[in-house]
């Protein structure tokens, strides 16, 4: 049967394949979503800080009083942590547009840019950077580096109404400071909090992939196992029950084996009529005085010819998919038969086949291919025959050696075509060879002659592929 191998690879494979497809979803998506929420958290975490920094602002805008373009501020804020050196949380007042500033924006670097006023908390800082100064009524939030340390600002500009008395006063930008490091606490312990439940997800969603994976397989699995048990011929059909999508395969397969086995069954009857039919003339026909010698020869290669077609063409090569046999049943009783049959030779295992190992194919073929090889040996060995059976690199082979006196290399493609035979087998190889080479050729195995190199005498090979192993 014409078959290409399958293409070998772990990507081959639907379980793989479906593994593959989860991991690459389950690493995409979930640390997407990650970045997502940890993204969100923090510009809500910004918002409220924003939110509060303005709030802050307006309780300090309202304490803020302008007489004669002089400000003054109370001592003590109502929120204590301008109060408190170095809390974390400043309150910094300056004019908008002050010149200094102007300069520091413009690439100058003085010393220190001393504001018009500062909470109590900033004592102790040198204000050394820029700050943003907003248009009148404008706000604007960011960060700033204060004293080699990020902070968060919150900048507010405005001018305030001058009196019956006052002339105009220049606008002033209060400014909100917060440490930023509470934020960025926060913000590691919600992103670190996500990730490890990320994770602890990523695990359960995998567990939950695998299983479910099991589950989903666990009929295909069933459906190889049987068959696998038709293929070694312990089940002559599929008989489980599976998902619609595999019932409808199993059942057409059902199908199929059971019209390929009456077939085989109605082609096989006939031939044995034919056989049969065919006897009776050729058995008249030979027992004629009147024959010549040669007319008996020919009679006997006719008998022998049409033994060998019937044999060719009932040959289940074709069916070999669905057909099985250990090796071993069929060995060991060719063994045991040939010892009776050439008592003068010692028939044993040079390797004998494991108890389990099958050959693809009809148990009829291998008998006919065993034993025309193993028939042959005896009558050319002086003493001894070894067979020997064994798999490697997914092939069977099966080797015959004898210590006769050999073929030459001559003599081996001579051997091999029908009706020739070489002449150190007393009896001859004949017809026999002709019958293991066709069924070899069937089964799209090979046959080889070589020397032996542990008995000294001819060494027969077969070698056939176990494509339907796996």
């Amino acid at each position: 049967m014409s078959s290409q191998r399958a293409p070998q690879g772990k990507l081959n494979s639907l379980r793989v394949r479906l593994i593959l497809s989860a991991l690459l979803l389950i690493l995409l998506l979930l640390p997407t979503i990650g970045f997502a929420l940890n993204n969100a958290f923090k510009q809500q975490v910004m918002t409220n800080v924003r939110e509060q920094l303005s709030a802050y602002l307006y309780s300090v805008l309202a304490v803020a009083e302008m007489d004669d373009g002089k400000l003054y501020m109370p001592e003590v804020l109502l929120e204590n942590q301008f109060n408190v050196i170095g809390s974390g949380l400043y309150a910094v007042i300056d004019r908008a547009g002050d010149r200094r500033t102007e300069s520091a924006l413009q690439g100058d670097s003085p010393a220190s840019i001393e504001p018009l006023w500062s909470s109590n908390s900033f004592l102790g800082f040198n204000l050394t950077t820029p700050l943003p100064h907003p248009k009148v009524g404008r706000s604007e939030f960011g960060e700033l580096m204060l004293e080699q340390q990020p902070h968060l600002i919150y900048s507010f500009s405005v001018r305030f109404a001058p009196g019956e008395a006052q002339r105009q006063s220049a606008p002033i930008t209060i400014h909100i400071i917060k440490d930023l490091d509470g934020v960025a606490q926060q913000l590691n312990a919600f992103s670190q909090h996500l990730w490890s439940w990320l994770f602890v997800l990523m695990l359960v969603l995998l567990a939950i992939q695998f299983a479910w994976l099991a589950w989903t397989l666990t009929p295909l699995a069933r459906f190889r196992e049987e068959l696998e048990q038709v293929q070694r011929g312990e089940a002559e059909q599929l008989s489980g029950h599976y998902p619609n999508e595999l019932q409808a395969v199993a059942k057409q397969l059902n199908t199929l084996l059971s019209t390929e086995q009456r077939q085989r069954s109605r082609y096989r009857n006939a031939l044995s009529d034919l056989a049969h039919s065919l006897k009776t003339p050729l058995a008249v026909i030979q027992s004629q005085k009147d024959l010549s010698p040669t007319s008996l020869e020919q009679v006997g290669q006719i008998n022998r010819t049409i033994g060998h077609q019937l044999k060719r063409a009932q040959s289940a090569a074709g069916n070999a998919w669905h057909l099985g046999i250990k090796i071993s049943l069929v060995s060991d009783k060719l063994l045991r038969t040939l010892v009776k049959i050439h008592p003068g030779v010692a028939l044993s295992y040079g390797k004998a086949p494991e108890e389990n190992q099958i050959f693809y194919g009809d148990q009829s073929d291998l008998t006919e291919m065993l034993g025309n090889l193993l028939d042959n040996a005896c009558k050319a060995a002086k003493s001894q025959v070894e067979l020997s059976i064994e798999t490697r690199e997914g092939k069977l082979i099966i080797s015959v050696e004898d210590d006769g006196e050999g073929i030459s290399p001559a003599q081996r493609q001579t051997i091999l075509e029908r009706g020739k035979r070489a002449d150190t087998y007393a009896k001859g190889h004949g017809i026999g060879l002709a019958i293991v080479r066709d069924l070899v050729d069937s089964y799209q195995g090979a046959l080889s002659i070589d020397e032996s190199k542990s008995l000294g005498g001819a060494k027969f090979e077969l070698v056939f592929n176990q494509q339907f192993a796996n």
